[in-house]
C-alpha cells in the first residue's frame, strides 16, 4: 500500500455530476484477453497470501480463501475502480486478528461469530460513508501519521509471526505476549522451520525480476518450501503444517450480538471499516496512476462495504484494495472490473478442486510470506529521512509507530492526527498573526495607505488607532488580537478595518468583542470598516450594534479616518494644535 496519494488524485470522480450513475462497476468484453490474464495472475498471487492471512488471523485458512473470493468478487462488481483487486490485506489482518482474540477470549462460544459480525458492521459503515459521499475526505490525513500507522502495522505483522517462524504456536497476548515469550520461543526453536521461514523471505526478496512476469515469488516460495519440507529438511512429521482444508462451499453466518460486547464490537467495526476505506482508496489512487483513469471513491466504498458484508456472512476475512494484486493485474493487462470477477471465479475453482494439495504447506513458509509483507508495509523511505525534513514530524511519526505497536491502532491514529493538527494550527496561527493582524497609529509600511489616509493619521498625532485585519480569522489569531490591548488603551479613536476578512471565527469574534468593549468603556470612538456578509452577520449576532452604532459601520476606510479625526478634534483631545484644527476635513 502506498501511504501518500496526491490530493488531486484522491478526489472522487463522483464529484463530477455529468458522469452517469451505474450500479455496477465498469464491465465489458472489449479487453477480455487482458482481463483474463490479469485475473489469472492476480488469482495465483492471492492463493498463498489468503492462506497466510487466514492462518495469521486465527480464523483459519478457509476464512482467508473465502475472504479473497467474496470481497474480491463483490467489490469488483459494485466498486468504482475498474482494475482494483480486493482481498485480505496486511493492515486488515492485523486488526481482525486482535478482534478475534479479544472476542473469543471474552466469549469462547460466540466469539468467532461475533468477529464475523464485526466484519459485516464494518462493511455497513463503508456503505454509509460512500452513500454520504464522504469518500474524498477519507484519505485527508497527515502523511507522517499514515506513514507511522502503516509502519507500525508492518512491525506488528513481523512480531506476530516470530512464533510460527521458529516452528511454534503464536503466544497469547498479541505483540506484548510474543515479546515477553521471546526467551522461551528462542530456546524452543525448530531449526528446519526457521531455515524455511528465512529462506522464504530471502527467495521473495531476491527473486529475479525477469521471472516475476511468469510466476509470482510468493507462490514459487510456497511450492519450493513445501517440496523441501517433504524431502530434504523433514525426516518425519515434526513440522507444523496447514492440514486438511474442508472441500465445501462456505456456510452462512448470521449476525451475532451480545450486550456485554456490543460497545467493543461497534468500536472494532469503526476501526476496521475506516482502515479498509483508507487501504482501498489509497490503492485506487495507485490504480489511477497506472491506468490514467479516475476512480469513483464513493462508489468504491459502497463496493468495498458490500464485499465485506458478504464475506462476514460466509465466514470470510475482511478485505480491501490490495496494492500487490492490483499492480500485477494491471501489468498483466487487466483494465476493467471483469478482471476482478474472473480472478474470484478462478480462485474459487482452484480452492474447490485442489484444496487437498495445501495440507502439506509448512506454517513457517506462510510465516515467511507474511514477514515479507510486513517488511514491505514499513515506510522505510520516510523513516530514513523524516528527521531531516522536520523534527516535529519525525516525532509524530515515531510516536504513532510506538502507539500502534504497543497500545492500540485507533489510539495511534487519534493521537497522531490530534497532535499533527495542533502543530499545523499553531503554525497557521503564527502566519496569520504575522500577516493578518496589524495595529498602527501613524504612517506605517505594513499597511498600504493612500496619501490622504497617511495625512489623516499624521493629523491624529498617535490618538487614532487603525486596526487592520486580513484573511480568514481562525481561532489561533485571537491571541494576536489580544496582544494589541495596550495599543487600544492608548488611543482616543479606533478604526477597525475588516475589508479583507472573508470569514470570522467564533473565538476571534469574541476577542474582537472584548477589544471593542474595552475601547467603549474608555469613551473611545469606534468605527468599523468593510464588515459584510458572514463577518457582518457574526458581529450583529454578538450584539456589537449596542457598542458601535449602525451609522459607524462604514464601507470606506478613508471616510472612517476622516470621521475619527473630527471626533478627536470635537472632543477637544488636541484642540490646542493649530495644525489639527486647520486641516480637519469639512
Amino acid at each position: 500500500m502506498t501511504p501518500s496519494p496526491p490530493d488531486n488524485l484522491a478526489n472522487s470522480s463522483a464529484d463530477h455530476p455529468k458522469r452517469p450513475f451505474k450500479i455496477t462497476n465498469q464491465i465489458h468484453l472489449n479487453n477480455f484477453r487482458g482481463d483474463l490474464f490479469g485475473g489469472l495472475t492476480a488469482a495465483v498471487i492471492a492463493l498463498p497470501m489468503a492462506l497466510a492471512f487466514g492462518l495469521a488471523s486465527g480464523a483459519g485458512p478457509v476464512a482467508g480463501l473465502y475472504g479473497a473470493i467474496l470481497v474480491g468478487f463483490f467489490a469488483a462488481l459494485f466498486g468504482g475502480t475498474p482494475a482494483l483487486i480486493s482481498e485480505p490485506t496486511g493492515p486488515m489482518t492485523v486488526v481482525i486478528t486482535g478482534i478475534i482474540a479479544t472476542l473469543t477470549a471474552a466469549d469462547p462460544e460466540n466469539g468467532m461469530a461475533m468477529a464475523f459480525t464485526v466484519v459485516m458492521m464494518a462493511g455497513a459503515l463503508q456503505i454509509v460513508l460512500g452513500v454520504l459521499k464522504l469518500g474524498k475526505y477519507v484519505t485527508l490525513m497527515p502523511y507522517n501519521v499514515v506513514s507511522g500507522f502503516m509502519s507500525g502495522i508492518g512491525l506488528i505483522l513481523i512480531i506476530l509471526q516470530i512464533g510460527p517462524m521458529l516452528g511454534q504456536a503464536s503466544p497469547k497476548g498479541g505483540v506484548m505476549g510474543t515479546l515477553q515469550s521471546l526467551p522461551a520461543l528462542i530456546s524452543g526453536i525448530q531449526p528446519y522451520d526457521a531455515i524455511l521461514a528465512i529462506a522464504t523471505v530471502l527467495l521473495i526478496i531476491y527473486f529475479p525480476k525477469s521471472l516475476r512476469k511468469f510466476a509470482p515469488p510468493q507462490l514459487v516460495a510456497m511450492v519450493i518450501g513445501t517440496i523441501l519440507s517433504l524431502t530434504l529438511l523433514d525426516g518425519g512429521e515434526s513440522m507444523s503444517r496447514i492440514g486438511e482444508i474442508p472441500l465445501a462451499l462456505p456456510t452462512l453466518h448470521l449476525p451475532v450480538f451480545t450486550g456485554a460486547q456490543m460497545r467493543n464490537m461497534m468500536i472494532d467495526a469503526a476501526v476496521l471499516g475506516m482502515l479498509g476505506c483508507i487501504d482501498a482508496l489509497l490503492t485506487s489512487v495507485v490504480a489511477d496512476s497506472l491506468t490514467r483513469t479516475e476512480h469513483d471513491s464513493n462508489k468504491e466504498l459502497v463496493g468495498q462495504g458490500i464485499g465485506n458484508i458478504v464475506s462476514g456472512l460466509f465466514g470470510g476475512l475482511p478485505g480491501a484494495g490490495a496494492t500487490m494484486g492490483t499492480v500485477v493485474n494491471i501489468k498483466a493487462g487487466g483494465r476493467t472490473a471483469l478482471s476482478g470477477l474472473l480472478r474470484a471465479a478462478i480462485l474459487l475453482v482452484v480452492v474447490l478442486g485442489a484444496s487437498g494439495l495445501t495440507r502439506s504447506i509448512p506454517l513457517s513458509v506462510l510465516a515467511g510470506i507474511i514477514i515479507k509483507v510486513g517488511i514491505d508495509i514499513i515506510d522505510w523511505g520516510f523513516l530514513k529521512r523524516a528527521h531531516n525534513i522536520s523534527q516535529k514530524s519525525a516525532a509524530i511519526m515515531y510516536g504513532v509507530v510506538l502507539l500502534t505497536v504497543f497500545v492500540d491502532l485507533m489510539v495511534a491514529v487519534a493521537v497522531g492526527v490530534f497532535v499533527a493538527n495542533i502543530l499545523t494550527i499553531e503554525r497557521l496561527s503564527q502566519m496569520r498573526s504575522a500577516k493578518g493582524v496589524t495595529a498602527i497609529t501613524d504612517d506605517d509600511d505594513t499597511i498600504a495607505l493612500s496619501p490622504e489616509e497617511k495625512l489623516l493619521l499624521e493629523q491624529g498625532r498617535d490618538r487614532i488607532l487603525l486596526f487592520s485585519l486580513s484573511g480568514p480569522m481562525i481561532f489561533g489569531v485571537a491571541k494576536a488580537i489580544s496582544r494589541q490591548r495596550e495599543a487600544v488603551a492608548n488611543c482616543q479613536a479606533m478604526v477597525l478595518d475588516l475589508t479583507e476578512v472573508p470569514h470570522l471565527g467564533v473565538t476571534t469574534s469574541l476577542s474582537i468583542e472584548n477589544a471593542l468593549i474595552e475601547a467603549a468603556e474608555g469613551n473611545r470612538t469606534i468605527y468599523i470598516v468593510g464588515a459584510k456578509d458572514q463577518t457582518y452577520k457574526r458581529l450583529v449576532k454578538l450584539g456589537l450594534l449596542k457598542i458601535v452604532p449602525a451609522e459607524r459601520f462604514l464601507d470606506d476606510r478613508t471616510e472612517a479616518l476622516r470621521r475619527a479625526v473630527i471626533a478627536v478634534n470635537q472632543a477637544g483631545l488636541d484642540s490646542s494644535d493649530p495644525m489639527l484644527a486647520a486641516n480637519v476635513p469639512a
